[in-house]
C-alpha cells in the first residue's frame, strides 16, 4: 500500500478494478480546506484517460512492476512487436498501451512495464527524445516569417510534427515524446 505522497509520473495502480498508470499529477494545497492530489490516469487495458482527484493521506493500491529494456521490431495493423534484449524472447502489444506509436521508428530501444504478479505487460516508455529523419515537406518561402513561424513535416516514422521554415526533406530532428514536438536539428 503506498499514499498519495508516493504518486509519481509512471506510477501503476488499481483504481475502479482496473490498472492505470499515472501521466500527471499535481500536489495542490490550498489557503483553505484540506490538500489533494489531482492527477490524469490512463487504463493500461483499453487506454482511456481519466482525471481524478484524491485527498492527501489516502491510501493507493500500487502495482509491483518490473521494467525491462525492449527493441521495436515492426507492427501489423494495431499490433506492435518487440524484442526483449537479454533473452530474445518476443512479444506483442496492442496500439491502445502505447503512449506515443507514431513517433517509433523500427530498431528503437524501449521500456515496457511488466506487472510482476502475471507478467502482463502494463505500458511502453518511449525515450524522452527521438531522432528521426523528414521524409516530405514544403519548402519555406522566404519573408513568410513572422515570429516563430513553423509547417508541417512528416517524419520516417509517418507522424506529423510541426517544425520551423529552414527544416529540409533529408534533415534529421530531435522530437520530444511525450509532447511530440520538435526540439532541434541534429547536424552530421
Amino acid at each position: 500500500m503506498a499514499t498519495t505522497s508516493d504518486i509519481r509520473n509512471g506510477l501503476c495502480i488499481k483504481y475502479n478494478n482496473d490498472i492505470y498508470k499515472i501521466v500527471e499529477f499535481l500536489h495542490v494545497k490550498p489557503g483553505k480546506g484540506p490538500a489533494f492530489v489531482r492527477t490524469k490516469l490512463k487504463s493500461v487495458t483499453n487506454g482511456k484517460v481519466v482525471d481524478n482527484t484524491f485527498p492527501a493521506g489516502r491510501k493507493i493500491d500500487d502495482v509491483r512492476v518490473e521494467t525491462h529494456k525492449f527493441q521495436y521490431l515492426y507492427n501489423e495493423g494495431e499490433t506492435y512487436h518487440f524484442m526483449n534484449e537479454q533473452d530474445y524472447s518476443q512479444i506483442q502489444l496492442e496500439k491502445t498501451a502505447l503512449d506515443s506509436p507514431d513517433l517509433m521508428k523500427e530498431g528503437e530501444i524501449v521500456t515496457i512495464i511488466i506487472n510482476s504478479e502475471d507478467d502482463m505487460p502494463l505500458s511502453v516508455d518511449m525515450p524522452a527524445s527521438v531522432i528521426l529523419e523528414v521524409t516530405h515537406t514544403e519548402p519555406g518561402v522566404k519573408g513568410n516569417t513572422a515570429t516563430n513561424a513553423t509547417k508541417p513535416a512528416t517524419v520516417e516514422s509517418g507522424a506529423t510534427v510541426n517544425v520551423p521554415l529552414f527544416i529540409n526533406e533529408g534533415d534529421k530532428i530531435k522530437v520530444e515524446t511525450t509532447k511530440g514536438t520538435y526540439q532541434e536539428r541534429i547536424k552530421e
